[in-house]
């Protein structure tokens, strides 16, 4: 395959508004971020759709190009808000398609989404690489949830758990030239965390990570090893701010090539000062409450983002 040069920063993201959200019974058994929001589906529903409203509105403002689509109401997909499980865009003009754990998360995939970014908006995708198929097996890779990339060097870093196998992560690694770096990764009461990018972030220059929860020192040593071999700063998070979420943030460039790191408003004030002096000294940081979305389902500001790293013609 083609190893065209890719920036590690997207400035342009897809983002799926929500219809019916709401949080997921088929995700909870494996996602112990979710399922605190005891309000009733049409609430959740409402909730969101301001949240995502604002996060797109502040993303706007920063410069960065945001490619919303709306869910459908039917089949009923509750999760659709965090498109970056279920697609990836690489510069070489690949999308790839990944296989979810929850069957009511396979219908997130659209082609039609795929087709209007090339068609009305663009974009230029070369390949369409389906992982897919994996599901057959009972065998899961669930996007940048589930990899966190270090697309300059490319490494994928992923912690293992129900919803990321190892034979998936080779086959994404072998055709997409990556070299991975797997890990173990459990939470404060010893279950695996269920993705990746909820401990950690690989910006340009910062590395966020939740490293304690790498119970075992060989594992953890390889990790931060990795991202100093690779140049990064690293900074550490503890078990109590990645449960608010700050290792769920995603750093961006805007359409200035200012730096930005997105995250939600509980992330930004789980932070200590020395935490929020590196990261702004680094990039400006946006923030956004996303409250009702984290509570309900477990998932955060980098999870509704699905970076377009394709190249945009006449961009």
């Amino acid at each position: 395959m083609s190893l065209t040069p890719e920036s590690q920063l997207a400035n342009a993201v897809l983002m799926i508004r929500p219809v019916r959200f709401q949080s997921n019974p088929d995700t909870a058994a494996s996602n112990r971020f979710q399922g605190k929001n005891t309000s009733s589906p049409q609430q959740q529903q409402l909730d969101a759709a301001q949240e995502f409203d604002a996060l797109r509105s502040a993303l706007e403002s920063h410069g960065i190009f945001v490619v919303q689509f709306d869910d459908c109401v039917e089949p009923h997909t509750p999760d659709s808000v965090f498109p970056n499980n279920w697609v990836s865009f690489h510069a070489d003009g690949t999308v790839v398609l990944y296989p979810m754990e929850a069957r009511n998360r396979r219908t997130e995939r659209r082609p039609d989404i795929i087709s209007a970014l090339s068609e009305t908006h663009g974009f230029q995708v070369r390949e369409v690489l389906d992982l897919s198929a994996h599901e057959n097996d009972g065998h899961f890779l669930e996007g940048t949830g589930s990899l966190v990339l270090d697309r300059v060097n490319r490494i994928a870093y992923a912690c293992l758990s129900s919803r990321t196998h190892l034979d998936v992560l080779g086959d994404f690694a072998q055709r997409m030239d990556y070299e991975v770096v797997a890990f173990n990764a459990v939470d404060r009461d010893g279950a695996a965390i269920y993705h990746t990018n909820v401990l950690m972030n690989v910006g340009e220059e910062i590395a966020v990570i939740c490293d304690v929860v790498i119970a075992d020192e060989a594992q953890r040593s390889a990790v931060l090893r990795s991202l100093s071999d690779t140049g990064h700063t690293v900074l550490s998070l503890s078990i109590d701010q990645m449960d608010s979420f700050a290792g769920n943030m995603l750093e961006l460039r805007s359409a200035t090539g200012e730096r930005l790191i997105a995250m939600s408003g509980q992330a930004r004030k789980s932070l200590d000062e020395q935490q929020l002096r590196t990261l702004e000294a680094n990039a400006t940081l946006v923030n956004v409450s996303i409250d009702q979305i984290e509570s309900s389902a477990g998932g955060s500001v980098r999870c509704m983002l699905a970076e377009i790293h394709l190249q945009r013609v006449n961009s």
